[in-house]
């Protein structure tokens, strides 16, 4: 019956042992530290797509909007004032200039 007392304490202490030997704190730590947040996930690595030997290539141009005439006709002719230029002047170099 001795024996038997003795072989159930020393099981106790070793079930006890082994579930305080789970929880390890590294040197310098302490037990009342938050754990360390996971690690982020890695890196999504994307293939870029292979172009086609025989597939045209894709073009998304689309031109800048021009003003119209009477907006051009008026940049013209503000133009010609501000280099000191006659009416008669203006109205000549406000055409030319507009129909380019």
């Amino acid at each position: 019956m001795k024996h038997a007392s003795i072989f159930c304490v020393v099981a106790a202490a070793l079930v006890l042992a082994s579930a305080a030997s789970a929880q390890v704190i590294p040197p310098g730590g302490s037990q009342f530290n938050p754990p360390l947040p996971p690690p982020p996930p890695p890196p999504r690595i994307e293939v870029p797509a292979i172009p086609q030997l025989d597939a045209l290539p894709q073009r998304n141009y689309a031109p800048a909007p021009q003003p119209s005439f009477g907006a051009r006709i008026g940049k013209c002719l503000d133009d010609a004032a501000a280099s000191g230029l006659g009416p008669n002047e203006r109205s000549a170099y406000s055409r030319n200039c507009a129909n380019r």
